[in-house]
């Protein structure tokens, strides 16, 4: 759709909509004045989007450095009684929650939603970790929308519930949820006319032991009345059709419960839960009761069942409750109604003989692993990188911590220059063990831009002063590249998309004590190859500044390349090193012939690997 069309004030107008654009429209519709992030999928487009209307909407919108910053400033901005939101993917709230934790405690004066994205089978993302454990221990109600529309309405129940409560909100999508397209609804929007709020020191905020012991009692009672809230929130939906078997689900895996049982005409009771903590436990029970049996559906822990189990045991219930911990439905990745008929079979509810759900092609799909774009300036570092290992002819494996971002594909061969990966920022204190707990290993570690403003500063002040030696890259692109395109620290420009101070790597590098700091364009490769041989020799931390534009933001300097890359046959010896050590996507061998497509971004790195000039300019 047209991202103008969120600002539309009509009431009742139905839109086609991504699970993201919903969940923006739900804000303005909310009135929220200000809203933070770090980007990462599969929450990105809201930001993307928040960054091309929030003039319009009046909104103040900020790429944060990371997730702790984004949550920091949002939840400070609620206690000047504004109305704020957040939003990162699952593993930001790792990041987030030293200050999440507080701030249930703390509470707010004005209202404060944090959207958290859960990637189920992780496919942008280093763990499958459940937000709901989060909501759990802080104590943050948490709310579980299944489609766009309850993304949308469930954004205006959550701020409500915050405002009466005065306390943090939670709302949880999965991947299939923030990218889905569905039809909705629209309320009344009108323009945010609200910018400033007023800070009142109100003698809860500073959560010295004693003060934090009143807090911690305050919020204890808060959820105890939520408890009641839950227990008859229409965001709670009892399907019943007069069946003795019962299904418990939420969340993204009740579309895949729907998709099975209409298509196979199983007919079962539905509890849809919406508000899921405080868990209802009445509502629970009251269902428990009346069903002999209950598959509990869910992703990706087994919390509501554990919770289910939790009333049975409490209220003496002898149903049957089925689900992760029986081995009924597995206990890792997202759902799909292929494991949902499957589970549907062992309780006897579908026959062997019926016709399954999805009917896969016996032609077996090509495999598409993910590579480097043509042209990318992360390829060259790491041909780089491998030519000076490899010359270097180690009885010992050299080790490469990387980080979270495009080019964590310098696991895959030929470049190899993965081999340890955690979180972010995590290459460089990784960098920091392996200096102190091996000898004769060279260690070459990777981290981007927006990596290295979000977590990597910190733990280089640890290896300067601590007198570690290893190489760190900073693979400055431009631009926060994996998740879209968005902007960072390092780039001239802020979240509302004006002209911002630029923190200079180099700079802040030196300015902390390393004493070898080099800026090198990663497309000329030999340049690239001598300054990683200076850097290995260094007996301390040295830092490498791979500096060149991603390909996103570099569209018109590869445009203006009047040339293209050609093959003179007459001069390949058939080395294949452009294809095998290179391995630009662009340059195939076919029929014994190099060949260079027209995916070529024309970045001339090839140029320089070929030894005989058989590639060259033209």
């Amino acid at each position: 759709m047209n991202i103008k069309e969120l600002l539309d004030s009509n009431k009742d107008k139905k839109r086609f909509m991504l699970g993201n654009e919903a969940a923006v429209r739900g804000v303005l519709e909310s009135g929220v004045s200000l809203a933070a992030t770090y980007p990462g999928t599969p929450s990105s487009e809201i930001g993307d989007i928040l960054f091309k209307v929030a003039k319009d909407a009046n909104i103040y919108f900020e790429f944060s450095s990371n997730e702790k910053v984004a949550v920091e400033v949002a939840a400070s901005a609620a206690s000047s009684g504004l109305r704020t939101f957040s939003f990162m993917k699952h593993v930001g709230v790792n990041v987030a929650s030293d200050s999440l934790m507080t701030s249930a405690y703390m509470g707010v004066e004005g209202s404060f939603l944090l959207l958290v994205a859960d990637d189920p089978s992780t496919f942008s993302s280093q763990n499958e970790q459940d937000t709901r454990h989060f909501a759990r221990q802080a104590n943050i109600p948490i709310f579980e929308p299944s489609n766009p529309q309850e993304i949308k309405d469930f954004i205006h129940y959550a701020y409500d519930i915050s405002d009466k409560y005065n306390i943090p909100v939670i709302l949880r999508t999965t991947t299939r949820v923030s990218h889905m397209r569905g039809i909705v609804k629209t309320d009344i929007y009108t323009k945010n006319e609200v910018n400033k709020g007023l800070y009142e020191n109100i003698g809860l905020h500073v959560p010295v032991p004693e003060i934090a012991r009143t807090m911690h009692k305050n919020l204890i009672e808060k959820i105890h009345d939520l408890r009641e809230i839950s227990n008859k929130s229409p965001l709670n939906q009892l399907f019943d059709n007069g069946a003795d078997i019962g299904i418990i689900t939420s969340g993204g895996a009740y579309n895949y419960v729907c998709d099975v049982l209409n298509q196979n005409n199983v007919n079962v009771n539905i509890l849809k839960l919406g508000f899921t903590h405080p868990f209802p436990e009445d509502l629970v029970k009251e269902f428990l009761e009346n069903n002999s049996e209950v598959l509990v559906v869910e992703e990706v822990d087994a919390i509501h069942e554990m919770e289910t189990l939790a009333v049975a045991g409490t209220y003496g219930i002898n149903t049957k409750i089925h689900g992760k911990k029986d081995g009924i439905l597995p206990e890792i990745l997202e759902y799909t109604p292929d494991i949902l008929f499957n589970a549907l079979i062992s309780l006897g509810l579908i026959k062997n003989n019926t016709i399954e759900v999805n009917n896969p092609t016996k032609i077996p799909l090509p495999s598409r692993p993910a590579t480097l774009c043509s042209g990318c300036p992360h390829r060259a570092s790491f041909y780089a990188a491998r030519s000076v290992i490899n010359s270097l002819n180690l009885d010992v494996e050299s080790i490469h911590p990387s980080d979270i971002g495009c080019y964590t594909l310098g696991i895959a061969p030929p470049y190899n220059m993965a081999n340890y990966l955690m979180s972010m920022g995590a290459s460089v204190g990784a960098s920091c063990g392996f200096s102190k707990a091996t000898e004769n290993q060279p260690i070459i570690s990777f981290i981007g831009d927006s990596t290295f403003f979000h977590a990597g500063i910190p733990p280089l002040i640890n290896a300067i002063h601590n007198k570690m030696k290893f190489t760190l890259v900073i693979l400055d692109n431009r631009i926060t590249a994996m998740t879209g395109g968005q902007t960072n620290p390092g780039i001239p420009v802020d979240g509302m998309g004006d002209e911002a101070p630029a923190i200079s790597i180099e700079s802040l590098v030196k300015s902390i004590g390393v004493g070898f700091v080099k800026i090198v364009n990663p497309l000329d490769v030999n340049k690239m190859i001598d300054t990683y041989r200076d850097a290995l020799n260094y007996d301390g931390v040295s830092v490498i500044i791979s500096k060149y534009p991603c390909n996103l933001i570099n569209k018109q300097e590869i445009r203006a390349r009047n040339y293209k890359i050609k093959v003179d046959s007459s001069k390949c010896i058939h080395c294949n090193k452009c294809v095998n050590q290179l391995a630009c996507p662009s340059i195939n061998e076919i029929d014994n012939e190099i060949i260079i497509d027209q995916t070529c971004n024309k970045c001339s790195v090839c140029v320089d690997v070929c030894p005989t000039g058989a590639i060259h300019k033209e």
